[in-house]
């Protein structure tokens, strides 16, 4: 039983940690979008994150 408990701890810290990567991935990008987008100002768009 205990290689089972072991497999299924595994499994679950592997599901989140892809969920986290997923979440950090689509929050850097809405983040980009709305600093570089079409409402920034001519400073942001010229700032080291945009380019």
């Amino acid at each position: 039983m205990q290689k089972r408990h072991s497999a299924i701890t595994l499994v679950v810290l592997v599901l989140c940690g892809a969920i986290l990567v997923l979440f950090t991935d689509f929050e850097l990008s809405v983040v980009r979008w709305v600093n570089c987008g079409p409402w920034s100002g001519p400073a942001e768009r010229r700032s080291e994150i945009c380019r």
